[in-house]
């Protein structure tokens, strides 16, 4: 095996250093600029808890695709998300597939639920009908 020229193993040096270097400011560059963001993050949720960002009561969502659809009943108490039943399921594969997503978004408060594997449909259709809910109580 032939010897290395001593210009190719400093050219080579050099290169990993500067790749290094540049994956290392990067990195300090993005905590940096994600500080900001976390301030107003907090200054919102402040501001939230004064205003409601939901009315009462409960609200009838529909989500759908190729696949069939789902209709979900979310029930809304003192700005949470306190229950949700899945009223209405026409999709392809059966109910079971799904059964757990309410009681996620119960504990998430969020209609941004895992996906159950096999059911990719079916998940987005409950997700999509869930974000329908939400948006009929939303507070205008």
């Amino acid at each position: 095996m032939a010897k290395m020229n001593k210009k190719w193993v400093a050219l080579c040096s050099t290169a990993i250093g500067a790749i290094y270097a540049a994956g290392y400011f990067a990195t300090e560059t993005q905590a940096t600029i994600q500080q900001p963001q976390q301030q107003v993050q907090v200054t919102q949720t402040k501001s939230s808890q004064i205003n409601r960002i939901y009315k009462e009561g409960t609200y009838t969502g529909t989500g759908s695709n190729r696949r069939g659809s789902i209709q979900v009943a979310v029930t809304i108490k003192s700005d949470k998300i306190t229950d949700v039943e899945i009223s209405h399921f026409a999709m392809h594969y059966t109910i079971d597939d799904v059964a757990g997503l309410p009681q996620e978004v119960v504990q998430k408060q969020s209609a941004q639920v895992r996906n159950v594997s096999g059911a990719t449909y079916s998940t987005q259709a409950f997700k999509d009908a869930v974000q329908d809910a939400l948006s009929q109580a939303r507070n205008s």
